[in-house]
């Protein structure tokens, strides 16, 4: 069948990501002896230069991957906790029902950079300078910035003008928006990366020394103390008045990322991996275990009743997730049950031949009570989702601004997927001396006290990032995962369910038509639904779409070529690697050899 581009295949390193000049970074490590770790972080690190308005140093990552050396799966929490002056009160005193979406309340301890620096101690094998030298280079010495983010930018430029000056000066050089494609530089970014490694080697000879140093300097140093003093100032946001802040410095000081064991289920020979319930990542196993009642072989990739059964379980599971999913430290999530062939059993039995145009319906696991939120849900997923919160794609199908995904593989047996978020400039204004913006996740949050996602200092917000790991035959065999918000667990599902069922390898799983359901909550300000809203690009064809909409389902027609961001690399049993990339959004490739 027709790709856009091949599916790569190879031996020594695979790099998938949403950027090429993170790919060929990531790429660029593993030529120079590093792992898929080092490879990761590079990659990382650079996708916070070139993608701004998808992800910065002041946002946030979470890690899954394979380890040869250990022979184990493990999951990176690089999500920062909310800060100790974040408290329901606080806001509701404040004459507000939701969190922000923009400005400086919303924001969270900055994790990415803790966990990057954490993967890259513990599993890496290039020096600090070796991995950073890649982001450094770019933001000092230029990029050519993308038509997205120029895009976003032009969008956001009043709001620059008027309330953000730090942005302004940052992202408006000489006062105008700037040129798709034309090179652009972050100095004061690129100023921030070469003091952490400069300080870094003056506090230590040694490699892993100088690590610990740099997340140092980033939590405890000149980055933590340029954060809290920026904070300190009101900043105009999407509530129409300005606020300070609420990070302070033991916030930055006293996070730490950690490593915990992934989620997983099985599933027709594989096991697939994912975050915990900070995350959103569960609900990719649970609507697993709902269509594993369903012939799918005997389904077209796309065909009308393909379509239906896989949005009618997405609503189902995702009723799930805003019932019961919230961080697991501060309440128990009844995973066991919601992952469990029996309860799987009992919510299939609510899909019928028609689509489920109400209201929600979680489940009760365990005969527990659904706990769902009371704060009003503003607007519908149709209207404009170009302004606040994760921006994805506009409705002319046009990148806006989300979220970045990278994947690797290496020679050693090694796996990693991630997706870096957050710190969009669009979102909250510039740290002049920094050079990058503070993340806004906390608008995750809910601010009713009985929700599982109920926001409370020190808490990490319930996020959509979620990347993907599957093992077969309990071997370690592919990583994938895409942006996209409260999508990116339907647009990888699609993927995943083409490759297992429908034989299509990786560049033709992602090629593939693509659809997503907005029939629940989005996770983002201001908590936009679309009940009944079935989301699908326009060349799955009339007569589906006529089909579908017989079923019941309010269509979303998009443009051919608008949904998701797939990446995606694989180790095969005898050590062939293999990548493909998304061609939508015209940034995204995949490397190796």
């Amino acid at each position: 069948m027709f790709t856009t581009r091949p599916e790569l295949v190879g031996s020594h390193g695979m790099v998938s990501s949403t950027h090429w000049l993170a790919s060929q970074s990531g790429m660029a490590a593993l030529e120079a002896g590093g792992n898929a770790f080092d490879a990761a972080v590079a990659a990382g690190l650079v996708l916070q230069v070139v993608e701004p308005h998808m992800n910065g140093p002041g946002g946030e990552v979470p890690i899954v991957a394979w380890s040869e050396r250990d022979q184990r799966p493990f999951v990176m929490c690089g999500q920062g906790a909310s800060p100790r002056a974040a408290t329901i009160d606080a806001f509701v005193d404040d004459g507000l029902d939701l969190v922000p979406g923009t400005g400086l309340l919303p924001a969270c301890v900055p994790g990415a950079f803790g966990a990057w620096m954490l993967l890259l101690r513990d599993h890496g094998t290039l020096r600090l300078r070796d991995v950073m030298r890649y982001a450094i280079e770019y933001a000092g010495g230029g990029f050519p910035l993308g038509r997205p983010a120029a895009y976003t930018i032009a969008g956001v430029r009043d709001l620059f003008v008027e309330h953000w000056p730090t942005s302004r000066d940052a992202w408006l050089p000489d006062g105008d928006v700037p040129t798709p494609l034309a090179m652009f530089r972050n100095p004061a970014l690129a100023r921030t990366y070469d003091r952490l490694v400069t300080e870094a080697e003056q506090a230590s000879a040694d490699r892993d020394g100088q690590i610990e140093a740099a997340r140092r300097v980033f939590y405890e140093g000149f980055v933590a103390r340029a954060i809290v003093e920026f904070a300190e100032t009101p900043v105009m946001d999407v509530t129409g008045r300005p606020h300070r802040g609420l990070l302070g410095y033991d916030d930055l000081r006293d996070w730490r990322a950690t490593v915990e064991e992934p989620v997983s289920l099985d599933y027709r020979g594989f096991t697939v991996l994912k975050p915990g319930p900070w995350s959103q990542g569960p609900v990719f196993l649970q609507q697993l275990a709902l269509l594993d009642g369903f012939d799918l072989e005997g389904m077209d990739v796309a065909s009308p009743e393909l379509v239906h059964v896989v949005t009618e379980c997405a609503k189902l599971a995702f009723a799930d997730r805003e019932a019961y999913y919230g961080d697991p430290a501060w309440g128990d999530v009844p995973l066991d049950t919601l992952l469990s062939a029996e309860y799987a059993d009992e919510r299939r039995a609510l899909v019928t031949d028609m689509a489920d145009a109400g209201g929600l319906r979680p489940g009760r696991p365990d005969g527990r009570s659904p706990q769902l939120p009371t704060a009003p849900v503003v607007g519908d997923a149709e209207s404009d989702s170009s302004a606040v919160g994760e921006p994805t794609l506009d409705r002319s199908g046009r990148v806006a601004g989300d979220t970045c995904h990278l994947d690797v593989a290496d020679r050693f047996g090694n796996l990693v997927a991630a997706t870096p978020s957050g710190g969009w400039l669009q979102s909250s204004p510039v740290v002049p001396e920094l050079g990058f913006a503070l993340g806004t996740r906390g608008q995750m949050f809910w601010l009713d006290r009985d929700h599982p996602n109920a926001l409370a200092p020190g808490k990490r917000p319930r996020t959509t990032l979620t990347p993907s790991l599957a093992l077969r035959a309990g071997a370690p065999y592919l990583a994938f995962g895409t942006p996209g918000g409260d999508q990116q667990d339907q647009w990888s599902l699609l993927f995943f369910l083409r490759h297992v069922h429908h034989g299509r390898n990786l560049q033709e799983a992602i090629d593939a038509p693509a659809w997503h359901t907005s029939h629940f909550p989005s996770s983002f300000y201001p908590r936009q639904a679309d009940p009944g809203a079935l989301h699908i690009e326009s060349r799955v064809g009339d007569e589906a779409l006529a089909a579908l909409r017989e079923r019941g389902h309010r269509l979303r027609v998009e443009d051919p070529w608008s949904l998701g961001r797939l990446c995606a690399v694989s180790r095969g049993a005898d050590g062939t690697l293999r990548a493909g990339a998304n061609p939508r959004g015209m940034q995204g490739y995949a490397v190796g050899r």
